[in-house]
């Protein structure tokens, strides 16, 4: 009884004196955190789940050492034990939170060379993932162990540990086939966030990489799920594996008349004037000269590919505009010979032509005279009625 009546008395106190300490770690570390970053965001991020934890932890300590027993006691101080664990559980992954800004504000991508900070940030936002799911994982099965019963059947469980493990691992095959690839892929370098690539036909941005799934922003903002195993048995294109600057070209068909040098400096002023050029490549070659026209392509590069993409646009549409205001007889021809003694009539309704003196009866074979028609009549087939020869006397 006397439990039961210390017990809230117990728990007020506790909680103050918790509160109490909490707030005046939390003034400490946000003061310093005016001079050091790491604590700045430990003040704003850990400081819910460390408060709950020193709570849970301080009524816990209050009812076990400080109260007598009374009804109840061993289910509350159970339920206090789980509440620290996962509270313990919640601390752990802010502070892998922590870790991830820290190290994602000094690899910045939104930088014109930022190859090393893209691996980076993807090999972290991996590690966090997995260091979370095994925090999550460790904290259920500590939860677990607190029950007896659970206790006295993981002895069991341990003893068929390998039957259990083939039998999961032939039911999760494709699950840990990506968790696998997801993992390669983070420290392989073959693909990383931010990574221009080409998947399935379609153009665009990795936006996010997890263990089980590669997220792409295509360029008509649409996103194209794909499991992390397709980049590691199937073969795509990556824009940006070694490097953010790419080359792209910008095809144009003149006529053969076109003055080749004149839109090579054309070429070069469009590049010059635009800062979507990165100063690499600006090139114009004659590529094809076939068909009766010719193909220049304009070979350009840029700092990105969303860069590149405008940069193709600008110098297609500058050239179609030089072309037109500059040189027109360059625009491409459909060259046709006409023959102005033929007519467009059917053959059949065509004239016949009369048969000259000294020609020969070889040349008329089914009009022309009557024995021209009795040689068509010969040709006549099965069940066909032949043509009744011309009773007109022969010219």
């Amino acid at each position: 009884m006397n439990g039961a009546m210390t017990a809230p008395l117990a728990v007020v106190v506790a909680v103050a004196g918790a509160l109490i300490v909490v707030e005046a770690i939390h003034l400490v570390v946000t003061r310093l955190g005016r001079r050091w970053a790491v604590l700045a965001h430990l003040s704003k991020t850990a400081h819910r789940p460390f408060r709950l934890l020193v709570i849970l932890y301080a009524v816990q300590q209050a009812l076990r050492s400080g109260v007598g027993d009374f009804r109840g006691r061993e289910a509350i101080l159970h339920g206090l034990i789980i509440g620290i664990i996962a509270a313990a559980a919640w601390l752990c992954g802010d502070l892998l939170l922590v870790i991830e800004e820290l190290a994602l504000d000094k690899w910045r991508t939104d930088t014109p060379d930022n190859m090393r900070a893209r691996r980076v940030k993807t090999q972290i936002v991996i590690l966090r993932r997995v260091t979370i799911a095994a925090v999550v994982v460790i904290a259920l099965g500590a939860v677990l162990m607190t029950f007896p019963a659970v206790r006295t059947i993981g002895t069991s469980v341990v003893a068929s540990a390998g039957l259990i493990s083939a039998v999961a691992a032939l039911a999760a095959k494709t699950t840990l086939g990506n968790l696998f690839a997801g993992l390669q892929l983070a420290f392989s370098d073959a693909v990383r966030i931010d990574d221009v690539v080409v998947v399935e036909g379609e153009w665009g941005k990795v936006e996010e990489l997890t263990l089980t799934y590669v997220a792409v922003r295509i360029w008509d903002d649409r996103r194209l799920i794909l499991p992390t195993s397709y980049f590691t048995g199937q073969p795509f294109e990556n824009w940006t594996r070694t490097g953010s600057a790419v080359l792209g070209t910008a095809e144009l068909d003149v006529d053969w008349s076109a003055p080749v040098e004149a839109l090579r400096t054309e070429l070069r002023t469009v590049c010059e004037s635009t800062e979507l050029w990165d100063g690499r490549v600006c090139v114009l070659q004659v590529t094809e000269a076939v068909g009766g026209n010719i193909r220049l392509r304009a070979l350009v590069s840029a700092h990105d590919a969303a860069a590149l993409w405008d940069l193709r646009c600008l110098v297609r549409e500058r050239l179609v505009t030089y072309v037109w205001e500059h040189e027109r007889a360059a625009i491409p021809r459909v060259r046709a010979e006409l023959d102005g003694d033929r007519t467009h009539r059917p053959p059949s309704v065509l004239p016949q032509p009369e048969q000259q003196d000294g020609e020969s009866d070889d040349a008329r074979v089914f009009s022309g005279g009557t024995d021209a028609e009795e040689r068509g009549a010969e040709f006549a087939g099965p069940g066909e009625t032949a043509p009744e020869p011309s009773r007109e006397p022969s010219r």
